[in-house]
């Protein structure tokens, strides 16, 4: 009983600490709502609520994977061209190849899958930075989805795959919404409640220690790198599904969104520090940021400009944060 009564303890102090560590981030959501509740009427209403949701759902998928990623002190710039790919593959595969909805999600799965173990299997073997391969992995990917569709929009006539981004719950709740709650609760527990996220927190913190402690970081790096293309494979089926239609141009810049939101969440870029809890405001503040432009009126252009030096900001955060610790 005591040793019950120190471990909710802890988890209690740790849910606090994580509060308190998110507290910036907190007050320039509400202060950020608060502006754009001035500037248009229609950021309040419950449309545009449930419209965020939607908008915010992709990038959470792929928040959680770039997460995992960044916290081993890795990168991931290919999951906004797996989402192209998938997203086509998956709407080729029902519009041109006459499948089934569920067959056509398992193969453009699969080949995210295969995305995923061409980079890890790369990085984690050769040791070569993750920047480099996903980077080249990116511009294979535009360019498949490209050629797949002969830069073309594929449209989707089915019911049953419309359903699945654009369905709700009881009348009320998206099944979007539904997904995110799923992959955020599967992440957590990855992450705080097996030995693999012990040894994945290990690998970011001090790789050459985990490994003379006897942790495997290759099959960690490779791991972390397949979920973070599943998590694209997923945002990208979903898209599709939301879209009607798959195109070679989906997922642009997306990965430099979910950057964004794992680093404005307090993730270290040099891995080892970071957490989900913070993932998801960074994910809420990113598309805040980006509904709010949009109904302001802002060009988007300039909204690339604000995502840039937002994220310039939060690495800077991040950098003075390691001067005062150290």
């Amino acid at each position: 009983m005591p040793g019950m009564k120190l471990s909710a303890r802890f988890e209690n102090n740790k849910i606090y600490l994580d509060i308190k560590d998110q507290f910036g981030i907190i007050i320039g959501l509400l202060l950020l709502s608060i502006f754009l509740s001035i500037m248009s009427p229609v950021f309040m209403s419950q449309r545009n609520f449930f419209n965020v949701l939607r908008q915010l759902s992709n990038n959470m998928f792929l928040s959680c994977g770039m997460l995992l990623v960044i916290l081993i002190g890795g990168i991931d710039l290919s999951v906004g061209s797996t989402m192209a790919v998938t997203s086509c593959l998956v709407a080729g595969f029902i519009t041109n190849n006459g499948m089934a909805p569920m067959v056509a999600i398992g193969l453009a799965l699969l080949v995210g899958i295969l995305i995923g173990t061409i980079n890890g299997g790369i990085i984690a073997l050769t040791g070569i930075p993750s920047f480099i391969i996903t980077l080249a992995m990116m511009n294979i990917g535009r360019g498949f989805a490209r050629l797949y569709t002969s830069s073309k929009t594929i449209t989707i006539d089915n019911e049953f795959f419309a359903y699945i981004g654009t369905g709700y719950i009881g009348g009320v709740v998206p099944t979007q919404v539904i997904y995110m709650i799923i992959i955020c609760f599967i992440t957590v527990l990855l992450l705080n409640r097996t030995q693999f996220g012990r040894h994945l927190y290990a690998t970011g913190g001090n790789r050459q220690a985990a490994e003379f402690s006897g942790i495997n970081t290759k099959w960690v790096t490779f791991f972390v790198f397949v979920f973070s293309s599943i998590m694209a494979s997923i945002g990208g089926i979903i898209l599709a599904s939301r879209m009607f239609s798959g195109t070679s141009t989906a997922g642009t810049s997306a990965e430099m969104d979910a950057i964004a939101a794992v680093v404005l969440g307090g993730t270290s870029m040099s891995g080892g520090v970071g957490g989900l809890f913070g993932t998801i405001f960074g994910v809420l503040l990113i598309a805040i940021l980006s509904n709010g432009m949009n109904l302001i009126g802002i060009d988007s252009s300039w909204q690339l400009v604000v995502k840039g030096i937002v994220i310039i900001i939060a690495v800077l955060i991040d950098y003075f944060k390691k001067l005062k610790s150290a």
